[in-house]
């Protein structure tokens, strides 16, 4: 029989001692431990995480069961739980109720594969355990379809307490909207801003998008109708800026990212991704050429003072799987799918912090002179 006080008031105090890493705060003030067990020596708990794709998971794991042999004992057997509960800013949100955070993926200029981005962050964070979707919100020139290899597919309509929804494509467990569903695939989409305008609110109005923990927006390059009308529509969590190393990228990056600070917006932004960051041949995994320039992205992210939350090499592969519809991050490389997961990881990580940390975003209100 242990002579250790073991109780759940001693376990509460030991973890008391464990800081959640980003947060900044302990476990138990967060109100993230749960589930206290209790037997011979032994004590098992459940650490609710702000996010599947969590990167520090193992550290807090630790630090809970360092905490208990430090505060308790050190020959108390701990059972440490992981699960996540998506940390959101929106709560009974008119539009999209069921979607804890819209995340705008954006770039200020077009080429520098933020479509490739967004669909391999998608799946990355499907495959963390989060419930994901995409709006492809590039009307004029769609290309979520061609990623996810859906180009021949077109959503069914449904009906949701009374009115006709269209229900979203899902592949590889992520579920789609784009104009390139709705339309003929050689088609070219010949309207004006306004027309455009009014497809993207329908994608958020009525498709049937259930209950998600990420919304990725995939916007079209620069600054433009569609991204005033996603502000005005919809509470955005935060924005993620996408470029490619060289200069010519990172001057309109630089004007993608303004946009989103200026105070009439005032939409956070979560990070920069630097795409095209290196050239790695498949023959030579080890090496890397700078053909685009290297730390652009990193410069950007200095300059606003905004992480860095990855670098995505160019690799053949990469476009490959965009051409054959099945995103990269779903194979196992560990360049490729890596570096994906890894900017996944950090991405989910500045949700949490700023969900924690700022106040929720509500949607702009453009005064028109």
């Amino acid at each position: 029989m242990s002579t250790y006080k073991l109780t759940k008031e001693s376990v509460l105090n030991a973890l008391g001692h464990v800081e959640e890493p980003d947060l900044k705060r302990d476990l138990v003030t967060l109100n993230m431990v749960k589930d206290i067990e209790l037997g011979v020596d032994q004590v098992r708990f459940t650490v609710v995480l702000t996010t599947p794709a969590c990167p520090l998971k193992e550290l807090i794991r630790k630090r809970c069961v360092d905490a208990i042999h430090t505060y308790i004992g050190p020959d108390i057997e701990v059972l440490v739980n992981l699960t996540a509960d998506v940390s959101s800013t929106r709560f009974n949100a008119p539009v999209l109720p069921g979607v804890k955070n819209i995340i705008a993926i954006a770039s200020g200029k077009g080429g520098v594969g933020k479509s490739t981005v967004t669909a391999n962050l998608a799946v990355a964070l499907h495959k963390s355990g989060a419930k994901v979707g995409i709006i492809d919100a590039d009307i004029f020139g769609p290309s979520i379809p061609v990623m996810f290899g859906a180009e021949e597919l077109q959503p069914a309509v449904g009906q949701v307490d009374g009115k006709n929804m269209l229900q979203p494509i899902q592949q590889f467990g992520v579920k789609l909207m784009s104009i390139g569903f709705l339309t003929p695939k050689d088609n070219a989409i010949v309207w004006r801003g306004p027309m455009a305008s009014q497809a993207l609110r329908q994608f958020f109005a009525d498709t049937n998008w259930g209950e998600l923990d990420y919304l990725l927006i995939d916007l079209p390059p620069g600054t433009s109708d569609i991204h005033l009308t996603l502000v005005q529509t919809v509470p955005v969590t935060g924005a993620v800026i996408v470029t490619t190393p060289q200069k010519v990228a990172l001057a309109d990056a630089t004007k993608g990212l303004a946009m989103f600070r200026q105070p009439q917006i005032n939409v956070p932004v979560l990070g920069v991704i630097e795409n095209m960051a290196y050239f790695t041949p498949a023959e030579l995994p080890d090496s890397k050429y700078y053909i685009f320039g290297k730390g652009g992205g990193q410069l950007l992210a200095d300059k606003f003072d905004v992480p860095l939350l990855g670098q995505i090499p160019l690799v053949q592969s990469i476009r490959e799987a965009g051409d054959d519809g099945k995103p990269v991050v779903t194979e196992n490389d560990p360049v490729t799918s890596g570096a994906f997961r890894s900017a996944a990881e950090a991405l989910a990580q500045q949700i949490s912090v700023r969900n924690a940390t700022l106040d929720k975003t509500r949607p702009v209100e453009i005064v028109r002179q």
